[in-house]
């Protein structure tokens, strides 16, 4: 009796055992057949690493005339930095940085992106790309929990600027509000037409408990977000990124080229250029261009690519011209260099006094600046 009970013991624990191995061997047999689909869709592409640019600064146009298999390495990374001089915030970013690496691919390109979040984070983290034809823009087969690297791959089918940006629990709203987001081109087969300087612009808002300049660590206040009252609008992630000794340089006569995003998560931007209209403006992205264009609408999830040429010099405030929000970061510089142009601006001619008087300007109305 105890023979067969221990007989009949070793024999479940052998069928057991053997089929875990099956299962196991079922596993590896499926990883590997799914890898060799991936795989043998592109094996004939070259394979390259992506370079991945940080703000303001874009990578090399792509002169390669055939379709590529570009390698994408992102990191969920959580830093603390300043908003503005003194304002903490603990920002959410792919790479360290908002907003996060410029990708560049062409049109055809296999792009294999690699998701990896350290084993310490507080939550996971995944990507929703706009340039990708794939469930809730990859977001869902992307979802890295610490600790793991997500590696996916889709095909980059139409040419244009797009957003990308996290969609992790607990949602957009708070990552993309933290600070993961940030633009990828996907050039036409034929490319895009030379330029002399591009430059990298992604617009977004900040909720904080505090307000504005509220000096310390600020926490993120959803209830703000969801009346959407930001206490910053800025560009590149910080209030003065693109002011002062931060500001853009440029020459008369180059040609320039923005790629402009706006991560919101709410607000639409109005962009605008103090100076110069846009020569060229392509419309929310895509293959669709205006020309002349003074103010350009950027919405919130959206990206534009804007084409000038500045020929006198001087000082040129970009901004958002829902005026209000320069005051609360949404402005940068571009400072031209180059010869003076009187045939275009005359500057400043005259001087004269005036001593017309307005009798109805002396009525005080305790205008809010006095």
């Amino acid at each position: 009796m105890k023979k067969t009970l221990l007989t009949v013991l070793l024999a479940s624990l052998f069928t057991v055992s053997a089929s875990a191995q099956a299962g196991n061997q079922t596993e590896k047999t499926i990883e590997k057949s799914t890898a060799l689909s991936v795989d043998s869709t592109t094996a004939d592409l070259p394979m390259e690493e992506a370079e991945l640019t940080f703000a303001p600064d874009v990578p090399k146009p792509i002169t390669r005339k055939t379709p590529a298999r570009v390698v994408v390495k992102l990191e969920a990374l959580e830093k603390i930095m300043e908003i503005m001089d003194g304002v903490q915030f603990k920002y959410w970013t792919f790479n360290g940085a908002t907003p996060a690496p410029f990708i560049r691919v062409r049109e055809g390109d296999t792009v294999e992106v690699r998701l990896s979040n350290p084993v310490n984070s507080k939550l996971a983290h995944s990507l929703d790309f706009h340039a990708a034809a794939a469930p809730e823009g990859t977001s869902l087969i992307s979802n890295t929990q610490p600790g793991h690297t997500t590696t996916f791959a889709f095909k980059a089918l139409n040419p244009g600027l797009y957003l990308y940006h996290c969609g992790a629990f607990p949602g957009p709203a708070t990552h993309i509000g933290k600070g993961m987001f940030g633009l990828l081109l996907v050039e036409p087969k034929e490319g895009l037409a030379p330029a002399d300087k591009e430059f990298y612009i992604v617009q977004n808002e900040f909720y904080t408990r505090g307000v504005f300049g509220e000096k310390g660590l600020q926490v993120v206040s959803m209830e703000k977000a969801g009346y959407e009252l930001p206490d910053y609008v800025v560009f590149n992630g910080h209030v003065n990124s693109l002011t002062g000794a931060n500001a853009l340089k440029a020459k008369t006569g180059e040609k320039i080229r923005f790629f402009v995003g706006n991560a919101g998560p709410n607000k639409i931007s109005s962009f605008h250029l103090m100076g110069k209209t846009f020569d060229t403006v392509y419309v929310e992205g895509g293959d669709l261009k205006n020309h002349h264009v003074q103010t350009t609408l950027i919405p919130a999830g959206g990206a534009t690519t804007l084409e000038f040429q500045i020929n006198v010099p001087g000082q040129y405030t970009f901004l958002d011209h829902s005026i209000n929000r320069t005051e609360k970061g949404a402005k940068g510089m571009l400072m031209v260099e180059g010869k003076e142009n009187p045939e275009i601006f005359s500057g400043k001619i005259k001087d004269e006094v005036y001593d017309k008087r307005n009798p109805e300007a002396d009525v005080d109305v305790n205008f809010h600046m006095k």
